[in-house]
């Protein structure tokens, strides 16, 4: 009988795996354009459309982390070759929560945006969030990991932890006027365990190779 892990992998690498996942990523934004233009955001439609697509954008970045785990402990390689893709979609929908909010909020005046990143904390750590992520989908490419050297590479994609983070206190001073942290202390607990499941893993790997006090060699997955 073939193991269940094997037959997963066999369905993550099959060839309409990755189309289907791709059409899956999408329909959140479909879902929001076909709500907009139907009146079915509710009594405020811009701000409604603003903060889904800034919730779609930190909820990528969940499933994005997520993959490093799920490949380790699942014993499904294959997700691999899933984590550019889904890394492009949270750029997709960050550039798309930044557009919405460039253009419902501020009407495109490129003077009060800039005033308004100055001027409100949230504003500057979602904008800081956002331009770390312009220089991870600017370098998600293989050509872009030929230029840069495997190790400089992988120390730059390391940024994806500061972005989680500027994410949740993005999300956490914009929920903090109304007093609402229910649902930034879900993800801030589901981030927390991510990536400190990276630490101790990384804390063991230091560990395994501190008596022969060569280490061990740095993964090339640390997404």
């Amino acid at each position: 009988m073939r193991p269940a892990g094997s037959r997963t992998n066999r369905w993550i690498g099959h060839t309409a795996a990755k189309p289907t996942v791709f059409l899956l990523a999408s329909l959140p934004f479909a879902w929001l354009i076909w709500a907009a233009f139907s009146n079915q955001l509710g009594a405020n439609p811009a701000e409604a459309l603003i903060r889904s697509l800034g919730d779609w954008t930190l909820r990528f970045l969940v499933l994005v982390l997520a993959i490093t785990p799920l490949r380790v402990m699942g014993g499904w390689p294959a997700l691999a070759r899933w984590r550019r893709m889904l890394g492009l979609f949270v750029f997709f929908y960050a550039c798309m929560h930044l557009l919405a909010y460039a253009w419902f909020d501020m009407e495109f005046d490129l003077t009060g945006i800039l005033a308004d990143i100055v001027k409100r904390p949230f504003i500057l750590v979602g904008f800081l969030a956002w331009l770390l992520l312009l220089a991870l989908a600017a370098t998600s490419f293989n050509r872009a990991i030929r230029m840069l050297g495997a190790q400089v590479w992988q120390r730059l994609h390391r940024a994806v932890y500061a972005i989680a983070g500027l994410a949740v206190l993005h999300f956490f001073w914009m929920r903090s006027g109304k007093n609402d942290f229910a649902e930034v202390a879900v993800y801030a607990a589901i981030l927390a365990a991510l990536l400190g499941w990276r630490l101790w893993r990384r804390l063991r790997r230091v560990a395994a190779g501190a008596p022969g006090g060569a280490g061990q060699p740095p993964s090339r997955a640390n997404g």
